[in-house]
């Protein structure tokens, strides 16, 4: 890191060569008036302020650079549907190198001039509980996996839980079972579903206090002030009818100056009239509620039907014997392809794949059956937490030694 030059620690003694962060804030004294002035003269809210790197969830990351303007205004829009005020108390386990943290952690509380509070270095759902209790909080963040892992952990009965009235569960698609229960036994009556991309600073559409239950566990919210969205065909690029799947397209303040040094891939994301392509399946009501039913490259396509797996993901969340289940999709020399689930079992149960085939039949379309099923203790995540489906389905592939059907033309 040649061009590397300060490092900031918030630890009162950090490591030899470090600052301090009481140490690099009185630096701001320092600096006189005439030179803050000469400098507010040379920026602009359009500069790039950071280059944040995609989670490569479905391929490598991609720089997206985001504005003084993009990042600052999601902000605040943001912690105004969350009615943020300067008494909030923001348990932040998410990395801050995220967007999640970034944005929604540190951007909305200064802000707002909230307080910032940090449960560990990395995430322990442990620490995450003792945090919330020792220091009464009344945010929490998290993506569904942190939450899953704090309700699962064997000690969260110890923990008083009662400061919490909010938080943001966002970065993947969220059970729906594991959203009423963070609302009932969390306390947070008031938790907050959002959706966006790093390329869209990162919040497109989100919930707010008050939304109707069915629509706080069941959708993504309603879009944000001074922000456009649209559902199309990704085949025609038409606008599809209320209730119809298509692709989300978002537009608007937030979307991203482009990915740094990569102009083919920002012009196969951001069209030329402005509309950033999500490539997420989504739906939405007659009161603008976005529903995001799956990914484009994650739907399965199984002898002609179309198959979205977080409909199946929803439907076996519910066995009262599974923790985590992920679906994909996997070649099949028959039907192109097949559906195969990943689950995680709760601690000390067991479950076979006949009790699970028996589980399904009756409840769910016979072809969105799994034809095959992977018990794990963990699923291939990025550093955020998200899970990384083509990863599984590069592992499906070799452990089920599918490799001849994968390389079948399917059309």
């Amino acid at each position: 890191l040649p061009q590397l030059r300060i490092v900031v620690c918030l630890s009162e003694q950090p490591p030899e060569g470090m600052l301090s962060w009481k140490l690099f804030m009185a630096r701001a004294g320092e600096i006189s008036s005439d030179r803050l002035v000469e400098r507010r003269g040379i920026l602009s809210c359009d500069d790039p302020i950071n280059i944040q790197y995609t989670s490569g969830t479905t391929g490598r990351p991609k720089g997206a650079t985001l504005s003084h303007h993009n990042i600052l205004n999601n902000s605040i829009f943001i912690a105004r549907r969350m009615k943020f005020t300067d008494k909030e108390r923001v348990i932040i386990p998410v990395p801050l190198y995220h967007c999640f943290g970034m944005v929604l952690g540190n951007m909305c509380c200064m802000v707002n001039g909230a307080t910032m509070i940090y449960p560990s270095p990395g995430f322990d759902p442990l620490a995450v509980l003792q945090t919330v209790e020792k220091e009464k909080g009344t945010v929490l963040y998290g993506v569904p996996t942190m939450f899953i892992a704090e309700l699962e952990h064997p000690e969260f009965e110890n923990f008083d839980l009662s400061s919490l009235r909010t938080g943001m569960m966002a970065g993947s698609p969220c059970p729906i079972e594991v959203m009423k229960k963070v609302q009932s036994i969390m306390h947070m009556t008031d938790v907050q579903v959002g959706y966006g991309m790093t390329e869209t600073s990162p919040v497109a559409t989100q919930t707010v206090i008050g939304t109707p239950l069915e629509k706080q566990v069941g959708t993504v919210g309603q879009i944000h002030p001074f922000q456009e969205i649209k559902i199309i065909d990704p085949e025609t690029g038409l606008t599809v009818a209320l209730g119809e799947t298509g692709e989300l397209c978002m537009r608007g303040y937030n979307v991203m100056l482009g990915y740094w040094n990569d102009e083919e891939q920002t012009r196969a994301a951001i069209d030329t009239a402005g509309w950033m392509h999500s490539e997420d399946l989504a739906t939405m009501d007659e009161d603008g509620y976005v529903k995001i039913v799956g990914r484009i490259k994650d739907m399965i396509i199984r002898g002609g039907e179309n198959i979205y797996p977080k409909e199946i993901e929803e439907f076996l969340f519910t066995h009262s014997k599974i923790a985590q289940v992920q679906v994909i999709g996997v070649p099949d020399l028959k039907y192109g392809e097949v559906v195969m689930a990943w689950v995680m079992l709760k601690e000390g149960e067991h479950l076979t794949e006949e009790e699970l085939i028996d589980y399904c039949k009756g409840n769910i379309a016979h072809f969105k059956i799994p034809t095959y099923f992977k018990f794990t203790d963990t699923f291939p995540m990025t550093v955020t937490g998200k899970i990384r489906k083509v990863e599984m389905r590069e592992i499906s592939i070799e452990e089920l030694n599918l490799s001849q059907a994968s390389s079948v033309e399917t059309a």
